[in-house]
């Protein structure tokens, strides 16, 4: 561990030595946040976390324009909270589950798996065992994720960290946007393309399923196309994605600030703002020149007009990840002592539908399965936000 410490403090010097003032500022800012945050880990387990934060190409940040270093730092705050919610501290087969059972709650690619199962041949198969195999195959022939395998393994020798930040890299780039799909979506049309193509070679289950062909045709050809293309394709849709993501994003806090200016007024406009900078609830308050309650006052009514009148009309999903409220990454913003009495306070039916809609179904397919009306659900959802929220104000007073 001594001959490791020593390797890694000499490559950050010297690292530090060719890095550029923006990037000089932001390792220091995650060093200073790891030591607050993950006390837990080891000085090389951090320093080798800062590294993945930045990526290899650190002398970018001095090329981008203050907007563009904005959307950096937010592109960084949101892999970190990934890895520490999920993956940090946690066992290499239990993160691999955290992992399979976060991309298995995204509605859409679980809808299409399930309905191309019961369309095929083999029906026995689950949506689970569709995922793994999708995973297999980025891990083998995603030109982005390989990548990121390289970058891990050149800053840290420790195996479990390695798979940690793995795991970390694989959901933020499964869940990036593209064309307002995540990115897995497209990753399983692809994979359902080459295997209806090829065809399946039936294996031992603890195997993986292999693909005959090595070529597709393309939709509106005869012409075929040799899967060696499919790198440049990646490359194609990444570049694309991150434009998209930030556009809609930038779309999104543009009309939710225009709410907030007219329902709340100012302060309100200028928490969301420093909120979405990665500040924590001290320095907003701070900044604002307020006492901490005021602001977590602030915070809930904020909360409250995000996902009660703006999300249902906008985008609920990101508004409810940004105030880091949403149900199935953050358990509605409760800590697990709080999400136990949120369960107990509940009616045996506001528990049924809890249920459902943590394990990502929507407001209508709860009512179809309870046999409810659409209304009936989104009243009694309206009354377990209410108790997640008086939990929370009580934890913040």
């Amino acid at each position: 561990m001594g001959v490791v410490m020593q390797t890694l403090k000499q490559g950050f010097e010297e690292y530090n030595l060719t890095m550029a003032t923006e990037a000089n500022k932001l390792a220091q800012y995650w060093r200073q946040r790891l030591v607050s945050d993950c006390p837990q880990q080891s000085q090389t387990a951090r320093e080798s976390i800062v590294l993945w934060l930045l990526g290899r190409d650190n002398q970018r940040f001095d090329m981008l324009n203050p907007k563009e270093l904005e959307i950096a730092k937010q592109a960084m705050e949101y892999r970190y909270r990934i890895l520490l919610q999920r993956y940090l501290g946690t066992g290499r087969e239990r993160a691999y589950r955290n992992l399979i059972s976060r991309l298995a709650s995204l509605m859409t690619l679980r809808n299409k798996i399930q309905t191309w199962v019961s369309l095929s041949r083999d029906r026995q198969r689950s949506v689970i065992d569709v995922l793994q195999e999708i995973i297999q195959e980025l891990l083998q022939s995603d030109s982005y994720i390989q990548d990121q395998m390289s970058c891990i393994a050149e800053i840290t020798t420790d195996r479990r960290l390695r798979d940690t930040l793995l795991f970390a890299s694989i959901e933020e780039y499964c869940l990036r946007p593209v064309r307002n799909q995540p990115l897995l979506v497209y990753r399983f049309v692809n994979y359902l393309r080459r295997t209806q193509r090829g065809g399946l070679t039936q294996v031992p289950s603890s195997d993986l399923i292999r693909l005959v062909s090595e070529e597709i045709l393309t939709d509106d050809s005869d012409n075929r196309i040799n899967l060696v293309d499919s790198q440049a394709i990646a490359e194609y849709e990444e570049a694309q994605e991150l434009e998209q993501q930030q556009i809609l994003r930038q779309s999104v806090q543009q009309e939710f600030e225009v709410y907030l200016q007219e329902n709340l007024g100012t302060e309100a406009v200028e928490w969301l703002r420093l909120y979405l900078q990665g500040k924590s609830q001290d320095e907003i308050a701070k900044v604002l020149n307020k006492q901490i309650k005021e602001v977590y006052r602030l915070r809930e009514k904020i909360s409250y007009h995000a996902v009660r009148v703006f999300a249902l009309k906008g985008k609920p999903e990101l508004v409810d990840n940004w105030l880091a409220i949403s149900l199935e990454e953050h358990n509605l913003g409760l800590t697990p002592n709080q999400w136990q009495q949120l369960y107990e306070k509940l009616s045996h039916q506001g528990q049924q539908i809890l249920d459902l809609r943590k394990a990502g179904n929507s407001i209508e397919a709860t009512a179809q399965q309870l046999k409810l009306k659409t209304h009936q659900v989104m009243g009694e959802w309206a009354k377990v936000y209410l108790a997640a929220q008086a939990l929370r104000t009580q934890e913040s007073s």
